[in-house]
């Protein structure tokens, strides 16, 4: 998986364009480019300085391929920690192409994924989860996952995983000496000192660990279920959360007969709302089959939106409430109970078909329920900003380390076991021996963060989801 070749990739996305960038990087990177670029000025690659943009053609014995402009990075100035050249090229497939395939033929080879920050870890550049955050920059979709990533690969969450890591080595050494002098019967390691030590990491472990709660959904996106009985407006809502046509309405009851979902981004949050088939009790096999997948989906939603018709809950009596809002009251309440970890927001459509005194009645009938129509677009914004207090992005605010990997969520959860058997350790009174074994262990986590332990097999699954010219 390591290798010593120099490799070559479109680190541009693939297709037509105005430019398109090709990366070469290893040793040999410059003296493969150097025959193959004319530069206007006459002068050869290998002689110019580091980070520096020369323009000139690139050519295959006598035939010109392209004018293009190339960046030299000598050394281990560069982004992989080797010698790098970046040619800026038009962005026809055929002239990429045909600078990829010259390259080839030259004694490059083909990038495998993510082999171009593979090297950047080997090399120093990165460490392991500064590496992820980079995949993770390239997919942000809102500003709250392209923060998180950013703050993680500025190396704000490794740092901080290893000052801790560092700190609890150096008790753990003293551990260690106390074993080689076990007869003397003497203490290195200040015990009062080492349980301060450890609560102070079992509270940062424990805080990261809550972290991935709100970092998870940050990262992949918030799915909302839009549920509720037949032809109450649910895809009416829809479209004007996305402000846009995205599901068919009609008056026809049973008109979505499968989900249909998309996403928007409110306050820098990404949501991915799901437009459910009308829940009710149905002979039509197929609109069976979109129920079915409503109750699917509402297992998948983080939040969930219980959507009436509010005309429906008004008697023909003006101030009187008909009982089908007792039996609204019934279903919400067996969501709760079935779903007892989902927010659930109580939705009221079309009350624009209300006067002021049945809206008042309505809500003093059901507690906590939103008013809205859909259809005049009315009451839509404060939902969304109601939406976005479900998330919890204090931690955005204050520049604090949230995890978004769940690779990194797995090793924070073992080392704080490991961590919290040390410290019953020490309230035990239990031998150093056996201590070391635990805060060995927790080392060991805490080094497959960073990356300071890893394999070829965890490395290559890693890599593996980058794309080919990162």
């Amino acid at each position: 998986m390591i290798s010593q070749d120099t490799i070559v990739a479109l680190a541009t996305p693939s297709g037509a364009g105005a430019i398109a960038v090709i990366r070469v990087s290893g040793k040999d990177a410059i003296s493969i480019c150097s025959p193959l670029f004319r530069s206007v000025s006459g002068k050869t690659l290998e002689k110019q300085k580091s980070h520096t943009i020369h323009l000139g053609h690139i050519v295959d014995k006598e035939r010109v391929l392209d004018e293009v402009l190339i960046s030299i990075f000598k050394g281990t100035n560069s982004y992989t920690g080797e010698p790098t050249i970046e040619i800026s090229c038009h962005g026809s497939t055929y002239i990429q192409q045909e600078i990829i395939q010259l390259l080839l033929r030259k004694g490059c080879r083909m990038a495998n994924a993510g082999e171009f920050t593979l090297r950047a870890f080997i090399n120093g550049k990165l460490d392991l989860s500064q590496a992820e955050a980079v995949a993770d920059l390239i997919a942000s979709d809102s500003e709250a996952s392209h923060q998180i990533a950013m703050q993680q690969m500025r190396g704000g969450f490794s740092n901080e995983i290893k000052k801790l890591r560092e700190e609890l080595l150096n008790f753990a050494s003293l551990i260690e000496l106390e074993l080689d002098f076990a007869e003397e019967d003497v203490e290195f390691a200040d015990r009062s000192q080492f349980k301060d030590l450890i609560t102070r990491i079992t509270n940062v472990l424990k805080r990261l660990v809550d972290s991935f709660a709100v970092g998870n959904v940050i990262k992949n996106g918030i799915p909302v279920a839009i549920v509720g009985e037949p032809n109450v407006g649910k895809s009416t809502l829809l479209n004007a959360l996305l402000n846009e046509e995205r599901a068919i309405v009609s008056d026809i009851a049973g008109t979505t007969r499968d989900t249909i979902e998309d996403e928007i981004n409110i306050g820098g949050i990404g949501f991915r709302f799901i437009d459910t088939a009308g829940i009710r009790d149905t002979k039509d096999v197929v609109e069976s089959i979109g129920i079915q997948k409503t109750f699917e989906k509402i297992e998948q939603a983080q939040v969930v939106i219980y959507l009436v018709d509010s005309s429906q809950l008004i008697s023909s009596s003006a101030l009187s409430i008909s009982s089908r809002v007792r039996e609204i009251i019934i279903e919400i309440n067996q969501i709760r109970n079935k779903y007892p970890q989902k927010p659930l927001v109580i939705v009221a459509n079309k009350v624009d078909k209300l006067d002021k005194d049945q809206i008042t009645k309505l809500t003093s009938e059901i507690e906590n329920i939103h008013l809205l129509s859909a259809k005049l677009h009315t009451g839509v914004e404060e939902l969304q900003n109601m939406l976005l207090e479900f998330v919890n992005t204090g931690a955005l605010r204050n520049n604090e380390t949230i995890v978004t990997n769940t690779r990194h969520y797995d090793a924070l959860l073992k080392a704080l076991e490991e961590i919290q058997k040390v410290q019953y350790g020490l309230d035990s009174g239990i031998s150093g021996d056996l201590m070391a074994i635990d805060i060995r262990q927790a080392l060991y986590h805490f080094g497959e963060i960073t990356g300071e332990i890893s394999s070829d097999d965890l490395l290559g699954n890693i890599f593996a989801n980058f794309c080919i010219g990162k």
